[in-house]
């Protein structure tokens, strides 16, 4: 076992000409089937495919939760979905859940990314316009004010902030922080989210519950009081992959470091019994969303601006724009932001591709071409 391990999950919408040269000699995550723990820790801002969203770097054990939520999807026998994943960022668990649902409910479903911490939700934003699924709305609200959207969600997925025991190898300054005042004050902070948003979820809806702690105070014991105090009942979990290091507790799965290659984290679910008081409060749209939707563009003059975001998009056409395929160090140039040359191009705006994916646009001119990439997305370090 490759203890301290990392870990990737790729895009099933978004595959490359060829295999990843990454995934060489990797090991498949038991619990998640796009899910590969590598030989070894590459330079990703290296990797034009890693910033054109060919997959995501993901802790393995993280990955748990799409496990969890993956087991219950099929119980929705609805022809749609409405899903939030409350505490978002980064954004690892919301582009598993997004890939999840595609994959199930095809376009049908609408997943809300919520991020509190506003610079934390630009962050979000960014991830999920790379990963490319229209269907994601990112937000950065409060718990309480999603919870006035009285019934609209059938699963909220909560990872919410805790003491992080199970961050200690990867994090040694969550250890000097750690003491039983934090494991307190996080398991009253942790029933203050679960309060506050409750509402929005519609009854016999399906809280999946998580952590990256060991405390039951903050797992188990918050998942009791949320069946009692909010009314609740609680799925017994299942002991899966036991041979692979996922530990049976009381109420959830836990994944312990030493026992698994990844990190550690607790999981559990729970489906609302509570009758809905009132109906439907404020909507989407009432949350100021960040990102919403797929916008291919915006009309400057005579000329309709493709916005950089589109090409990332599955939903990207590509008979929209002329398609340039270019090879690793010209990617790499452009997502650096700089300016580059593309002698057989056609002129205009034409969408760059590396190894068949598309990573952004530019506007060739002949002589040069101005880059459309994000400001807040380039590549920092040198790419020479």
């Amino acid at each position: 076992m490759n203890l301290g391990s990392v870990s990737v999950r790729l895009n099933p919408f978004k595959k490359p000409s060829s295999a990843l040269p990454i995934l060489e000699g990797a090991a498949g995550v038991p619990w998640c089937k796009y899910g590969y723990i590598l030989k070894e820790r590459p330079v990703f801002t290296l990797h034009p495919l890693f910033h054109a969203g060919c997959y995501y770097v993901q802790d393995s054990s993280a990955m748990y939760v799409g496990h969890v939520f993956r087991k219950h999807l099929k119980e929705f026998g609805r022809p749609s979905l409405r899903v939030l994943d409350l505490c978002a960022a980064p954004g690892g668990k919301t582009t598993d859940l997004a890939a999840s649902l595609r994959e199930e409910y095809g376009n049908d479903f609408q997943l809300v990314s919520n991020e509190v911490m506003k610079q934390r939700a630009g962050i979000l934003s960014d991830n999920v316009a790379i990963w490319g699924d229209p269907n994601v709305v990112v937000t950065s609200a409060d718990p309480a004010a999603i919870g006035r959207m009285a019934g609209y969600f059938d699963i909220i997925v909560a990872d919410v902030p805790c003491s992080g025991e199970g961050m200690f190898r990867k994090d040694p300054k969550a250890q000097e922080q750690w003491s039983e005042d934090v494991v307190a004050l996080c398991a009253a902070r942790q029933k203050r989210i679960l309060a506050d948003v409750w509402p929005a979820l519609r009854q016999g809806g399906l809280l999946i519950y998580s952590t990256c702690t060991y405390e039951q105070a903050e797992n188990d014991d918050n998942l009791e009081w949320a069946a009692a105090g909010l009314g609740g009942e609680i799925i017994p979990p299942q002991n899966e992959f036991g041979s692979d290091g996922v530990q049976l507790t009381s109420h959830g799965n836990l994944l312990k470091v030493g026992m698994v290659p990844g990190e550690g984290q607790w999981v559990g679910a729970l489906r609302k019994t509570s009758a809905q008081e009132g109906g439907r409060g404020i909507g989407l749209k009432d949350l100021h969303p960040l990102r919403m939707g797929l916008r291919k563009g915006v009309v400057k003059g005579k000329d309709t601006v493709p916005d950089p975001d589109y090409a990332l998009s599955i939903d990207f056409d590509r008979g929209d724009y002329p398609l340039f395929e270019v090879d690793k160090k010209t990617a790499l140039h452009f997502l650096h932001r700089d300016s580059i040359v593309l002698k057989d191009a056609p002129l205009g705006y034409v969408a760059l591709t590396y190894r068949g994916i598309p990573i952004g646009f530019v506007k060739n001119i002949g002589s040069r071409c101005n880059n459309l990439h994000p400001q807040s997305r380039r590549i920092l370090m040198d790419v020479e």
